[in-house]
């Protein structure tokens, strides 16, 4: 399954730039060619929230300094360091006297936010509240360090500006919050869960199905999920075969978020196929078989082979039309 989590999380930050969440160009920059050590404050950004925002930076060296401003001051629930949260943003890279643009989000789609975060965008987020637009210019103390990523392109010398308009907030033990319809069993295997915590599979002696197979666990009174839509959702995933654990959101301290139905895919196609029309609060579970998952090549990496059957509890917790 293709991870299509938060540019922001330290790990996961080449998932969304090398994705091509946004064409690669100049920003708009003032005239001034100097290097100056209050750079980093000239920057701005202008526009609505919701919106791509206008972002003006000096074509100058950038300075030392973290610096962040809320340009838009949100009302609603304030982001802690447990939560994750849904953004739109836009990302400059900042080098020398000139800076590119790398990913723009408003517009494709929301990105979730959450886990462990570059330590210049846990200082910057920590403590706003959804509805606020924030600006922050990242400088490699407090990015990726002298030694930056070669791999994302990105220098000891690079400074990271965003501009983030924080929509959504959840926790990260955020799960299926309808009725118990089901918990399994008989040729499936059974799930068990507490409340805010990962559910367990039993599996039975039996051998797989051969198709595809969805079952409501618990029945959400959410709205239905629909193509096209940036779907955040709560997962395990276990291999049939060896009944063992491969992948969990519920470990990684934030929930997943992906564009169900996209072209290319984000998600295996069982989870494209078995998800949509199911609704927000649901916990599902899908019975994956081969053809539907990683197909013949399986996936080393997580020990599937090109004939195990998977095995996901999903739990949607909300869905957000693209932009």
């Amino acid at each position: 399954m293709r991870r299509f989590l938060a540019l922001i999380a330290i790990p996961l930050l080449a998932c969304v730039v090398l994705a091509g969440c946004g064409s690669s160009k100049p920003a708009a920059s003032a005239s001034s060619s100097a290097s100056s050590p209050g750079a980093n404050t000239a920057v701005t950004a202008t526009g609505s929230f919701g919106k791509a925002p206008t972002v003006d930076i000096p074509k100058a060296k950038a300075g030392n300094s973290l610096t962040i401003r809320t340009l838009i001051q949100g009302t609603g629930t304030t982001l802690t360091k447990t939560d994750a949260m849904a953004a739109n943003f836009v990302l400059y890279f900042w080098t020398g006297t000139s800076s590119t643009l790398k990913a723009n989000t408003f517009t494709s789609s929301p990105t979730v936010i959450g886990g462990t975060m570059l330590p210049g965008l846990e200082s910057a987020l920590i403590g706003k509240k959804v509805g606020s637009r924030v600006l922050a210019v990242i400088p490699p103390a407090d990015g990726y360090g002298t030694s930056g990523n070669s791999q994302l392109g990105i220098t000891g010398s690079t400074t990271l500006v965003f501009v983030i308009d924080v929509l959504k907030v959840y926790s990260d033990t955020a799960g299926a919050t309808g009725t118990q319809v089901s918990n399994g069993g008989g040729v499936l295997p059974t799930v068990s869960a507490k409340p805010g915590s990962a559910p367990t599979l039993t599996f039975p002696s039996s051998t797989p199905p051969s198709g595809l197979v969805t079952k409501t666990l618990v029945k959400g009174d959410g709205p239905k999920v629909a193509k096209g839509e940036y779907v955040i959702a709560q997962y395990v995933g276990y291999i049939w075969r060896t009944k063992k654990l491969f992948g969990s959101s519920w470990s990684s301290g934030s929930p997943f978020g992906f564009i169900i139905g996209a072209s290319p895919a984000q998600v295996i196609p069982g989870w494209d196929k078995g998800l949509v029309g199911q609704t927000v609060g649901s916990r599902v579970m899908l019975s994956v078989p081969p053809a539907q998952g990683y197909g013949s090549t399986g996936a080393s990496q997580a020990g599937i082979t090109g004939t195990d059957t998977l095995v996901f509890a999903v739990d949607i917790i909300d869905a957000l039309k693209q932009s």
